[in-house]
């Protein structure tokens, strides 16, 4: 008969004749595989007859037990191993082991005084000489490591160019200003990639169809403005077509209500700010005087004109620059302010300026007009509109400009007056800065003079930031170059020496050369001379201040003035959508970013209509 315990649910199985196969102490357990048996003694039965009972254990053995079973008992189980002195041991030595490997110099980046990344670096053992650039690698890493992506909409856009800044023009200007180490104010933004800068029909490009390029964002032919392709140089009846005209970057920011201006260091009809307002096919067509008769029997009109009587021109906040010969008929040169005789000296009789004034009287717009510093520092920034106009031609160079009440303003000051006003707009703005007259004096070989102009522009874009700081979350700065120049930096100059000082001697001809030459130049530039013997030889540069502003660095081809380089520009951002300037881009990408950042042109938002006829086509 079966007794059934009733907490363990254990049974109890009667054995007869089995006896002597388990013949174990009462309550002992047999070695077994399978189910626990246990030998168990009973009472009387109710048959009056006593024996032997197997108490079978419906668990299983465990695997140790099972193993132990197999082998004979011999080895101890698993749990008396845990309990061991031999695995405390173990688990010690292991724990210092992992300790050890974790033990190092842990290098924490904190944002917001949250640890967002934390390194293990190995503490190795490092000579002086090279403990600084490791430390040096891993302060670059902590800024790395920091770096957000910023995927609002850019409620105000700010885009710098620098006019023929190219890369070594860049790393040039970065040596004479900051040393070797140092940077520029734009080298710290977080998001970086390079420009292709050909034209649609030069593999070497100019300013206007660059700029047609990097503001609307198609790319044009050579020496054309604000029009596409299948307009070509002096074609003004293709360019009267409206389907070829290109829309700017600074024309949808006005369609979307916000404020807008540009701020150069040129003419404010030259080639690159020209891009933004008008439509030409040459961009020699500044004022009356350059365009051919035909042209305007036409009806093509001149940029100063445009820049004055024409959306968007007109409905600019700002603008500021030189150029007034182009804009006012029969102005005089000065000491300080000489005519430009490269450019366009306007000859209808008409005074632009006074037509840009009555046209804010008729509309009953505040205004102001600006011609020298002291208005610059003076007028009121409430205005809705500015109209600066310092110079006959270009604005003198940063370093030799009148900076008295009469002079001109630096590129910092008009670019600061600009942000006064139109951070006075609710809905934002778009500003663009350029710093023409690194182009100009590079096209000198006047590299002392080009490289002091970046470093104006470096002082205008750290100014910017400032200004902007706390404005930075929704707003998109740029910092790029149109193109760039044959500059470039030779042989191996000690680290440390001016970068204007003379790099070594030519191990062909023994005469010195400086670290800076251009690949062509004008005659100022070719230096050659006669040696004793009646051989030509280059001329010695280290007979030559080649420290002055003046100097005219050496040439290897003569033509008439130096040329624009064909090479990639760097483009530098900081704010909101800047990190979609990430590898090699077309420079017309540079207008769809801002127009996807900003949410205008054709990433503007869609009103209920608009969407409507957007979905008829007929928009």
């Amino acid at each position: 008969m079966y007794e059934q315990d009733s907490v363990e649910s254990e049974l109890f199985l009667p054995i007869r004749g089995m006896a002597s196969e388990f013949e174990r102490e009462p309550g002992t357990a047999a070695q077994q595989q399978g189910p626990r048996y246990y030998l168990k003694s009973t009472g009387g039965s109710s048959n009056g007859r006593g024996g032997l009972n197997v108490y079978v254990s419906n668990r299983r053995s465990s695997f140790c037990e099972q193993q132990q079973q197999q082998h004979g008992g011999d080895s101890f189980k698993f749990r008396d191993f845990l309990k061991s002195k031999l695995f405390v041991s173990i688990l010690i030595i292991g724990a210092v082991f992992v300790t050890l490997i974790c033990i190092g110099f842990v290098v924490t980046y904190e944002r917001d005084n949250d640890v967002t990344q934390t390194i293990d670096v190995w503490r190795d053992k490092l000579s002086p000489e090279q403990y600084v650039w490791f430390e040096n690698g891993l302060d670059e890493l902590k800024k790395a490591l920091t770096v957000q992506t910023n995927t609002k909409r850019a409620k105000n856009v700010i885009l710098f160019v620098g006019d023929g800044m190219g890369p070594n023009s860049v790393t040039a200007a970065r040596i004479f200003k900051h040393g070797e180490g140092g940077k520029l104010s734009w080298e710290n933004f977080p998001h970086m990639g390079l420009l292709k800068t050909y034209s649609m029909d030069k593999q070497v490009p100019d300013s206007s169809s660059t700029a047609t390029a990097l503001f609307g964002g198609v790319k044009a032919n050579y020496e054309t403005n604000g029009v596409d392709s299948a307009v070509s140089l002096g074609d003004c009846r293709t360019s009267l077509n409206k389907s070829h005209h290109v829309e700017s970057i600074l024309y949808w920011a006005q369609k979307a209500g916000k404020g807008t201006g540009f701020v150069t260091t040129t003419r404010v009809t030259h080639a690159t700010p020209a891009s933004l307002f008008a439509n030409v096919a040459d961009r020699r067509w500044e004022c009356d005087a350059t365009m051919p008769e035909e042209a305007k029997n036409l009806g093509c009109l001149d940029i100063a004109q445009q820049l004055v009587e024409e959306e968007p021109g007109k409905k600019l906040n700002v603008i500021m620059g030189g150029g007034r010969q182009c804009l006012v008929s029969g102005v005089e040169a000065t000491d300080i302010d000489p005519i430009d005789t490269w450019s366009c000296n306007s000859k209808d009789g008409r005074n632009l300026i006074e037509t840009w004034k009555q046209d804010k009287v008729d509309k009953e717009l505040t205004f102001a007009v600006l011609q020298n510093n002291s208005d610059l520092i003076n007028f009121d920034a409430s205005v809705e509109h500015v109209l600066g106009v310092f110079a006959n031609g270009h604005l003198a160079y940063d370093h030799n400009r009148n900076k008295g009440d009469s002079g001109m303003p630096s590129l910092e000051q008009m670019t600061t007056a600009a942000l006064r006003v139109l951070r006075r707009h609710q809905k934002g703005f778009f500003l663009v800065v350029e710093s023409g007259m690194i182009d100009q004096a590079h096209h000198r070989g006047l590299a002392k003079q080009a490289l002091t102009e970046v470093s104006a522009m470096d002082d205008a874009v750290a100014a910017t930031v400032k200004i902007m700081q706390r404005e930075l979350d929704d707003t998109l700065i740029i910092v790029t170059a149109d193109h760039a120049h044959t500059l470039s930096i030779n042989g191996y100059p000690e680290k440390g020496k001016s970068v204007f000082d003379i790099a070594q001697n030519s191990k062909a001809d023994v005469v010195p050369y400086t670290t800076l030459t251009y690949a062509t130049g004008g005659p100022d530039g070719f230096q050659m001379e006669l040696d004793g013997e009646g051989k030509i030889r280059r001329k010695d540069p280290s007979l030559d201040d080649t420290e002055s502003y003046s100097y005219v660095q050496q040439v290897g081809v003569v033509t008439d003035e130096n040329t624009h380089g064909g090479v990639d520009v760097a483009v530098h951002a900081i704010g909101p959508m800047a990190h979609l300037f990430h590898c090699v881009h077309e420079n017309s990408y540079v207008a769809h970013v801002i127009s996807y950042a900003a949410r205008i042109g054709r990433f503007r938002d869609s009103s209920a209509a608009g969407a409507f006829f957007d979905l008829l086509g007929f928009s």
